[in-house]
């Protein structure tokens, strides 16, 4: 355990694969050494070095496209399942919007070419992925990805909402051609952007 984690107050702001670029105010976690990571870890191996419900919120910015599901990894399943765990539940102010117990992930959208110039990235996640994170949403429509039929399933519980990032030439549309395009064209939608709240009973 790094003396940053020691020294840090329970819950942390955690900023996962931070790269060198890590968020202010926030411990770093990445796979690499870069200069200003608090945590050399990958996020392949669990569990991570977080107690339970240690983490009050997380930042995690272009990771989870490097992670696979494919070949029967199940690392984008850890993932989230791992995140759950060491997230503290999610806290609403009084206008409905989290202020503890929840994670921002950025990733490119699929539909923009940003997606697959990486040689490290792996298969899209979309918007439908989003779905399976709602156990009640997995026990109606895919009870063999819930660890309750599946060893390798999700056991988390995640309130999501999403946005996007708007190519330059989204600037001026009215909302009807905004939402087409993002439906329809490639390269309307830049990144994909998803706000989790931990829901823990």
């Amino acid at each position: 355990m790094s003396a940053a984690l020691q020294e840090s107050p329970a819950p942390i702001k955690l900023d996962i694969g931070c790269g060198p670029n890590k968020q202010s105010g926030h411990l770093g976690m990445d796979a690499i050494a870069f200069p200003g990571v608090d945590i050399v870890h990958d996020l392949r191996v669990t569990p991570w070095p977080l107690e339970d419900n240690s983490v009050a919120s997380a930042n995690c910015s272009h990771v989870l496209e490097h992670l696979t599901n494919f070949g029967g990894k199940w690392e984008r399943v850890r993932f989230f399942n791992e995140l759950w765990r060491v997230m503290v539940p999610v806290k609403y102010d009084a206008a409905g919007k989290p202020e503890s117990g929840f994670c921002r992930i950025v990733i490119p959208h699929w539909a923009s070419n940003r997606y697959y110039g990486d040689p490290t990235h792996c298969e899209p996640f979309g918007e439908m992925a989003i779905c399976y994170l709602d156990p009640e949403w997995r026990r109606l429509n895919a009870p063999h990805t819930d660890i309750e039929h599946n060893p390798n399933g999700y056991n988390c519980h995640w309130a999501c909402t999403y946005d996007y990032t708007l190519h330059a030439g989204m600037a001026g549309r009215n909302q009807e051609y905004v939402q087409f395009a993002v439906n329809y064209f490639k390269e309307a939608a830049q990144d994909l952007i998803v706000v989790a709240s931990c829901v823990k009973k």
